[in-house]
């Protein structure tokens, strides 16, 4: 289900996490990219109830990670296939399965990523896509962008001033706030 603060917020992770960041429709969309396609097997795979999966597959076809077909007219049947928005959270469910096996996985790990061709495990990391660099902490770092909200600017203005020591500020970002950013992202 749509998290409307979160769905409208400026933050990119915010406006992701609005869409997709139920746990059901997370499982949808790893459902979509092992080749499910159809309500059966989406409610088989997961074991979500048929009300819930109803609701999360409508959300993810509203919001254009997935596209309904119908590939039955007697009696209507469809097929629920990944868009290029939805082929494009691919790198986030690879990492997080990747995250998954590191952290919470003590019995070992239950899937991983293999070349297709080999079957070499692979351990995916984050690269500069200019340089192909691997994407590390002390090395990049996030900051506003051209479109950047007031409050986003304050919110990096604060965090950056915190880093360089100065110790009697106070996170006051009420004033910054506008009406589209309910979420204080």
């Amino acid at each position: 289900m749509k998290n409307e603060p979160l769905f409208h917020a400026p933050c990119p992770i915010a406006r992701s996490l609005g869409r997709i960041g139920d746990s059901w429709s997370i499982m949808i969309l790893r459902d979509a990219f092992a080749g499910f396609t159809r309500f059966d097997e989406f409610q088989k795979s997961s074991n979500v109830a048929p009300n819930i999966l109803s609701r999360r597959l409508k959300a993810l076809v509203d919001d254009g990670l997935l596209e309904k077909i119908c590939y039955s007219s007697t009696p209507p049947r469809y097929e629920y296939l990944l868009t290029q928005s939805g082929r494009d959270f691919r790198m986030v469910l690879l990492a997080l399965a990747e995250w998954g096996n590191r952290n919470f996985a003590p019995e070992g790990r239950q899937m991983q990523l293999v070349e297709s061709e080999t079957q070499r495990h692979v351990e995916p990391i984050l690269v500069d896509k200019a340089t192909g660099e691997e994407i590390i902490p002390d090395k990049y770092t996030m900051v506003p962008g051209p479109a950047a909200s007031p409050m986003m600017k304050y919110r990096h203005e604060y965090l950056q001033r915190k880093r360089e020591g100065y110790s009697g500020q106070k996170f006051q970002p009420e004033s910054y706030r506008d009406a589209s950013d309910e979420s204080g992202q």
